[in-house]
């Protein structure tokens, strides 16, 4: 059978006031053409179908057209929420999903409710245990959900993960291709560098050894980056179709196809998607942006940029960066031009998460307690995952 994996549409993005919406209509019409000419027979979605728990419009009305177009080419299609979705918001589109012949997965149901089986035009049977993202909060109550032994209360998140799991692939046999999406953070991945912070921590990690051996396939999302996980079965990040923001400006966003049978290990290609605006970081003095600016429109013509101004900040500056490159979305005084303890400050400041801004405090303060950010992880989290409650 053949696969599209794909994940962390963030559909609704918006970058510092550019609206992404246009770019994502785009790369989702190009996606549904790589589906067309490519013919899978399952299309996965593992995740941050949207940018927040209460999208816009506009942003639903692209999800309900990309999701449809997709089963339009003939593929099933599986959607599973992550953390920055509503998941009650999700499952309330089951009805819809289900007479369009698609799959949607919002929160935590009985173990039967993830474990989603079809046939490939080929005569070909599959089993897909699809598990939406579940915050530290809940993990206690989905396995409840499952029907499961009650967990210890000092038990981790990967514990409850695990278990799961357990539920959902103890079946797992050669009568048909078995395949794992879900939202998670495995250990060793490596961060896109914009994935929301408190779900990203040690405390949410899970071993690639919950997914067992008999296992052909598990498409994973949540970390931005294309990336292959070591394990004892096939183990991918599909990686974004679009760059979310600056910190992943190297990025190359795609989809991932898959080809897999029961006999047969999984080959995996990644297939670019060329309508994804690209984000770029260029820094220099007034002077040095003028005398280098045809080469940078000549390189960067179509990209967003960002630009980081060696210039002391005075009024009217960003106006002039930005009519040297229009396309420039965010303006910044480069922290290299200061040299005292306020700029080096400003530096250490720039481009961090919420957690290493909160950690750096509790250093300069003399309060480095392990509790303490501990604490501020699940106060965060608790903020942080509003509407992804089972």
């Amino acid at each position: 059978m053949r696969i599209l994996h794909t994940s962390d549409w963030h559909l609704g993005k918006v970058l510092k006031g550019q609206s992404r919406l246009p770019e994502q209509r785009a790369v989702m019409r190009e996606m549904t053409e790589i589906a067309r000419r490519e013919k899978p027979d399952l299309v996965i979605v593992a995740g941050d179908l949207f940018e927040t728990s209460a999208p816009s419009a506009l942003a639903e009305g692209l999800l309900y057209d990309t999701l449809s177009a997709l089963r339009s080419t003939g593929a099933d299609v599986i959607a599973i929420a992550g953390n920055h979705d509503n998941g009650p918001a999700i499952d309330a589109l089951r009805s819809w999903a289900e007479a369009a012949g698609i799959v949607v997965r919002g929160k935590i149901g009985t173990a039967k409710d993830h474990l989603v089986t079809g046939t490939t035009r080929d005569g070909e049977p599959w089993r897909c245990a699809a598990l939406p993202f579940v915050s530290q909060r809940y993990a206690v109550r989905a396995t409840e959900m499952f029907e499961l032994t009650a967990a210890e209360a000092d038990q981790s998140y990967a514990d409850h993960v695990r278990r799961l799991f357990a539920a959902l692939t103890g079946g797992f046999d050669n009568s048909a291709v078995n395949l794992v999406t879900g939202h998670l953070t495995v250990y060793g991945s490596k961060l896109g560098k914009t994935e929301r912070e408190a779900h990203t921590v040690a405390s949410y990690n899970i071993p690639a050894t919950i997914f067992p051996p008999s296992t052909h396939y598990v498409a994973l999302g949540h970390i931005h980056k294309r990336q292959r996980i070591d394990g004892p079965c096939p183990i991918r990040y599909s990686g974004g179709p679009i760059t979310v923001d600056f910190g992943e400006e190297d990025a190359v966003p795609g989809v991932l196809l898959v080809d897999v049978t029961v006999s047969t290990p999984a080959k995996v290609r990644h297939v670019p998607l060329t309508s994804a605006v690209k984000l770029r970081t260029v820094r220099g003095d007034l002077d040095g942006l003028k005398k280098d600016r045809e080469r940078i429109v000549k390189i960067d013509g179509d990209a967003l940029l960002r630009v980081y101004i060696k210039e002391k900040p005075r009024a009217g500056l960003r106006e002039e960066v930005q009519e040297l490159f229009p396309n420039a979305i965010e303006v910044r005084i480069d922290p290299v031009i200061f040299d005292n303890e306020s700029g080096k400050s400003t530096a250490r400041r720039a481009g961090r998460s919420p957690r290493e801004l909160f950690g750096d405090y509790l250093t300069d303060s003399g309060h480095d307690d392990e509790k303490v950010t501990e604490l501020f992880d699940r106060l965060y989290d608790e903020a942080s995952s509003e509407g992804t409650a089972a």
